[in-house]
C-alpha cells in the first residue's frame, strides 16, 4: 500500500506498539516528510538548514507521538511542530548574528539561484527574496495561506492565534511583497 494511501489512524496505531513503532514512523515519514520539508524550506530558505530543522522535527515527533491527543488532524500537529522548530531555528540564527547574507556577502537570491534544489525563474527568486525580508510571523502566515492554501481556521489551530490576527498578518505580508516587486519593476 502506498504511504499516502495509509490512514493517519493506521500510522498512529502502528506507532503505539513497540514492535511496529519503527514501521509506523517510516510510513509517517513517507506520507508527510516532503510536505514538511517544503514548509520548513519556505521559512529558512536554505536546503542544508531545512534538512537540519526537519531532522529536529522528526526526532521530536518520534519522541512525543504518544502525546498526540487527536484533537486536530495529525498533519496539523506535525505542521505545528515544524513551524515551532523553524521559528526556534530562525531565532537562534538571529541571536548568533547571522543575517540574510552568507559569509561572502552574497544575497539570498544569489544563494537560491546557485542552489541545486532551486529551479525557479527570476520572479520566483524575487518572491523568495521578498519573503526573506518579511518578519518571521508574516512569512509563516503567508507561506501557510499562499503555498499550503491553508484556511485561516486551520492556521489559527496550528499557530495558536486568532483568525483576525492571521488575516492582518497576511494582508501586511502581501502589501510588503507587492511593494518589494514594485520597487524592482516586477509588477
Amino acid at each position: 500500500m502506498p504511504e499516502t494511501a495509509i490512514s493517519d489512524e493506521q500510522i498512529l496505531g502502528l506507532m503505539q506498539h513497540q514492535q511496529t513503532r519503527e514501521k509506523g514512523f517510516r510510513l509517517l515519514l513517507g506520507k508527510y516528510q516532503e510536505r514538511l520539508y517544503w514548509q520548513i524550506r519556505r521559512m529558512v530558505l536554505n536546503h542544508e538548514d531545512t534538512n537540519d530543522v526537519l531532522q529536529n522535527c522528526m526526532v521530536k515527533v518520534f519522541r512525543s507521538i504518544d502525546q498526540f491527543e487527536g484533537k486536530s488532524a495529525l498533519y496539523t500537529w506535525l505542521f505545528r511542530i515544524a513551524a515551532n522548530e523553524s521559528i526556534t531555528f530562525l531565532n537562534q540564527r538571529q541571536k548568533r548574528g547571522s543575517t540574510s547574507l552568507d559569509e561572502e556577502g552574497a544575497p539570498v537570491a544569489n544563494r537560491l539561484q546557485a542552489d541545486a534544489y532551486f529551479d525557479g525563474d527570476e520572479l520566483q527568486a524575487a518572491l523568495h527574496q521578498a519573503l526573506h525580508r518579511l518578519p518571521d510571523k508574516q512569512r509563516q502566515v503567508f507561506n501557510l495561506r499562499y503555498f499550503e492554501e491553508m484556511s485561516y481556521h486551520d492556521m489559527a489551530a496550528v499557530l495558536n492565534t486568532s483568525e483576525g490576527a492571521l488575516k492582518a498578518s497576511f494582508h501586511h505580508a502581501v502589501k510588503k511583497i507587492e511593494h518589494y516587486f514594485r520597487e524592482r519593476g516586477l509588477e
